[in-house]
């Protein structure tokens, strides 16, 4: 009798753990690569850079082989990662920099009137960390503490030297900021955040978390370890060969992050998101994004079709290749509905929740279409076609399913896909409101010389 009723115990007991843990919501780790080229993985062909911890994410995970951004530069991407809503449609249209002429510094920054997923993660019970790049405003009312993030060690700016800053210094030579301890000198930037991410990790494992690992490298300037510089001497020039050292180093830092989730046993409990903020800008820093034409800066592929991987251990597919298209946008969307968040007519998203689509409960597509505006440029795909609107030349269509290298424009062979594209495109664009800051006029026209360059459509040897 006695040992029945341990039984019964036991049982209930386990039946009980067993229903905590099924209720504990997940922990969600986006880690952010700053102007990652799509080619610059061994998961995506590498013959250079060798990026095994990068590689295993997709192994154990999702790799989407059609992932994309909302903005191909650093700070509209942004705005439209953490608020789940396409920066455009609240003016978030160009990248930060010094207040243009007519404009207020006041709305320098990303706007009051949008919520990000930190501030929707932590009023449901989350623990928020920013560690690294935030470039979304300097001001104290932009400031990622004012906005969500319970944590932040890392500058407020675009960029970072990677060796040093100054207590007085500006620009990449700011100091670190830091609300709970005092920061330590940097070492080499890449790897101090690795440390602050590993630390945050470990100091929340008891609760939900929401970390937002936001990498800067491989952004310039660049700068790379000399143990690392010996990995790639044998690549002749130099920027490359310091680029290469810089992922290889950003591999490293993921790989910790990995190994930190295992360790303290929050693997199956912790969803993984991969990505880099925009294509790589080829012409600045080394990068390659073949085969996509284009990089950072325009609407062609390689500014904005980028390495996106997604990993939750035993939750999700292992191994997967998913090749419906999917977006930044769509992150908050998916932490929001999975950390028990309940849309209404004030909480909206442009992406969607991808699990659905990711577990084969919704047959569907995720997406029917994409738009994309910046600055000057705009761009449209629907299934295989998308269709790049300039102010300087007819618009460019391409059949991605048999050109997704963007090499051949068939906008006069399909003239009535380049009308009804136009026209979707047209109608979005103008129900658009104004951007509520500028970058400095130099922007476009470099933007459209970038349209006229050739780019690197196959992996380097």
């Amino acid at each position: 009798m006695r040992s029945k009723i341990l039984l019964l115990l036991l049982t209930f007991c386990l039946s009980d753990i067993s229903l905590w843990a099924q209720e504990q919501k997940p922990n969600f780790i986006i880690i952010l690569a700053d102007d990652l080229g799509f080619a610059d993985l061994s998961l995506n062909g590498s013959k250079q850079i060798p990026t095994p911890h990068i590689d295993r994410l997709a192994e154990n995970g999702i790799n989407f082989t059609n992932g994309y951004v909302s903005g191909p530069v650093c700070s509209p991407s942004r705005a439209g990662l953490l608020t789940g809503r396409n920066q455009v449609t609240f003016g978030h249209d160009n990248n930060l920099s010094s207040v243009q002429p007519g404009f207020d510094e006041e709305y320098n920054g990303l706007p009051l009137t949008e919520t990000t997923i930190a501030t929707r993660l932590k009023k449901l019970g989350y623990a928020t960390g920013l560690i690294g790049k935030w470039h979304l405003g300097e001001l104290p009312k932009f400031h990622p503490l004012q906005r969500g993030f319970d944590e932040m060690w890392g500058y407020t700016g675009g960029g970072h030297d990677y060796f040093s800053s100054k207590p007085d210094g500006k620009g990449y030579q700011c100091p670190i900021e830091c609300n709970y301890k005092t920061p330590q000198p940097i070492t080499y930037i890449t790897d101090d955040k690795g440390d602050e991410c590993v630390d945050f990790i470990r100091r929340h494992k008891e609760e939900p978390f929401f970390l937002y690992a936001s990498f800067n490298a491989p952004h310039a300037p660049m700068q790379a370890m000399e143990a690392d510089l010996e990995l790639f001497q044998h690549i002749a020039d130099k920027k490359r060969r310091t680029y290469c050292a810089m992922v290889h180093r950003l591999d490293v830092n993921v790989g910790r992050i990995m190994q930190t989730l295992e360790e303290n046993g929050l693997a199956e409990n912790t969803l993984v998101v991969f990505l880099s903020d925009n294509g790589g800008p080829c012409d600045s820093n080394g990068s390659i994004n073949a085969p996509f034409n284009g990089q950072k800066g325009i609407l062609l592929e390689g500014g904005i079709h980028v390495p996106f991987v997604m990993s939750w251990k035993g939750k999700l597919p292992a191994g997967l290749s998913y090749e419906n298209p999917v977006i930044s946008l769509d992150l908050a969307a998916t932490f929001f509905e999975l950390a028990g968040g309940e849309k209404t007519p004030y909480v909206k998203f442009d992406g969607v929740n991808l699990v659905p689509f990711l577990l084969n409960e919704n047959a569907g597509e995720p997406h029917e279409f994409f738009n994309w505006r910046f600055t000057i440029s705009a761009a449209i795909r629907q299934g295989n076609w998308k269709l790049v609107r300039l102010p300087d030349r007819l618009p460019m269509l391409f059949d991605l399913s048999k050109d997704i290298s963007e090499q051949n424009n068939v906008a006069l062979d399909h003239l009535d896909i380049t009308r009804t594209l136009l026209k979707k495109l047209g109608d979005w664009d103008v129900s658009l409101p104004h951007p509520v800051f500028l970058e400095g006029p130099q922007w476009r026209v470099r933007q459209l010389h970038l349209y006229d360059e050739k780019y690197q459509l196959s992996q380097p040897e």
